[in-house]
């Protein structure tokens, strides 16, 4: 009897998991992007903040291109700023939940999370800043709440390169799949038969990373 219910339960896991062998689609997947404000990115010290915000902005241009929701998420406006124009003017029509409940966890805020859940997509690619914090309690949250969460790593920074690393790392221990922006983006444009793959090549591709030397 015992070795039937390891049995199950060893089931019941794979089966728990498979879903996440499924690819991202511009269909089943949201971006959730917290916290891309000045004074928050001010502090960044694990890379080039240039690169940080270039990702969170290029993440949001793709998703804009290929109809991918997106929910944006802010702490204390008032004191850290606005979310980058950079982002918040790809969706002007759209509201940047500021939290109010002075929250790490974006999730914690109702409008957010309800924000999420409205779309009916389980799979969330999520980054923000700070790494250990801001992004890994979110992302934490969403593991707990049965998402397919998937870290956007490039996009995400911290104070100290410990604190980036080891923020990334409890992410993984949870379940969290790490992806960077170029995989992200061709894993929502699936192939080069995409009617959309001209326009990220020129909106996306060549302006971050590798496919710049191909234009």
């Amino acid at each position: 009897m015992n070795g039937f219910k390891i049995i199950l339960g060893v089931l019941k896991l794979a089966n728990s998991d498979s879903s996440k062998l499924d690819l991202l689609t511009d269909m089943n997947s949201i971006l959730v992007l917290v916290d891309y404000q000045p004074v928050m990115i001010k502090s960044v010290a694990s890379s080039d903040k240039t690169i940080i915000k270039s990702a969170a902005v290029y993440a949001a241009k793709a998703a804009k291109i290929l109809d991918v929701p997106v929910v944006l998420s802010s702490i204390n406006p008032k004191n850290n700023g606005e979310v980058f124009p950079e982002i918040t003017g790809l969706f002007p029509d759209q509201e940047v939940f500021a939290r109010k409940v002075p929250s790490f966890d974006a999730f914690e805020d109702e409008r957010t999370y309800n924000a999420v859940k409205k779309t009916n997509r389980n799979k969330l690619v999520v980054s923000g800043l700070w790494t250990s914090m801001c992004f890994t309690y979110t992302a934490l949250h969403a593991i707990k709440e049965g998402y397919d969460v998937y870290g956007l790593i490039d996009a995400a920074g911290d104070s100290t390169l410990d604190a980036h690393n080891y923020g990334v790392k409890r992410m993984l221990q949870a379940g969290v799949i790490p992806i960077t922006l170029e995989s992200l983006v061709s894993e929502w444009m699936h192939d080069w038969e995409n009617p959309k793959s001209g326009e990220l090549v020129a909106e996306v591709y060549s302006k971050y990373g590798a496919m710049i030397g191909l234009q």
